[in-house]
């Protein structure tokens, strides 16, 4: 049984984001498994993506059962204009949620990854079509120094080798979905995208 079955995830979930839940041991893509009628916040998770992708055309590779590798389908009802914006929404989301967690002091990088460091821990890539934007979100968790890719065009690390213990993914996912939903609706309100979720701009 995997760590983010739905049984695992499904209770310490707070909020509407990780609603329908659909997890898979692998696929090509998390991205794949969503459809075109799913619902604002249905979210999709994997063990192992095949031809996961990162910035650049990049792939993004972790071994079975050590990453978080999900995708969250979100509809924003602000300007196509401003939906470039959701990488820096997501990267900070995410960097909180994780300082939070584990006390490590994850930073957004630009536009879109999460450094400890100066070490690449997480890849955020939304990508965006007519009424929908898939946001792909890969965090490095239980990875060993060995098992991280030697050749990434950042250094790379994970939340194991950064703190010398295993995590439970399940409270990780639960709070980076609440989170990126904090941060989402308030940057659709007027906070800026890379503000605190209270935050918001006024002209």
């Amino acid at each position: 049984m995997s760590d983010l079955d739905p049984e695992a995830v499904l209770p310490l979930l707070r909020g509407r984001l990780g609603t329908p839940y659909r997890f898979v041991a692998s696929c090509p893509s998390t991205q794949r498994l969503l459809a075109e009628n799913d619902p604002e916040g249905a979210t999709a998770v994997t063990e192992y993506q095949s031809a996961g992708r990162g910035r650049l055309g990049r792939t993004w590779l972790a071994p079975p059962g050590r990453a978080i590798l999900c995708s969250v389908l979100l509809r924003p009802t602000v300007p196509v204009a401003r939906w470039p914006e959701l990488s820096l929404v997501a990267g900070e989301a995410v960097a909180a949620a994780l300082r939070r967690e584990t006390g490590l002091p994850a930073e957004l990088s630009h536009p879109n990854d999460v450094l400890v460091g100066g070490r690449k821990l997480v890849g955020v890539l939304p990508e965006a079509s007519p009424g929908r934007v898939v946001l792909g979100v890969g965090v490095n968790v239980n990875q060993t120094a060995d098992e991280l890719p030697p050749d990434a065009a950042k250094p790379p690390t994970s939340l194991r080798v950064e703190l010398g213990r295993e995590l439970a993914r399940a409270p990780l996912l639960a709070a980076i979905l609440l989170e990126l939903e904090r941060r989402y609706d308030a940057w659709q309100r007027g906070a800026p995208p890379g503000g605190p979720a209270g935050a918001i701009l006024h002209s």
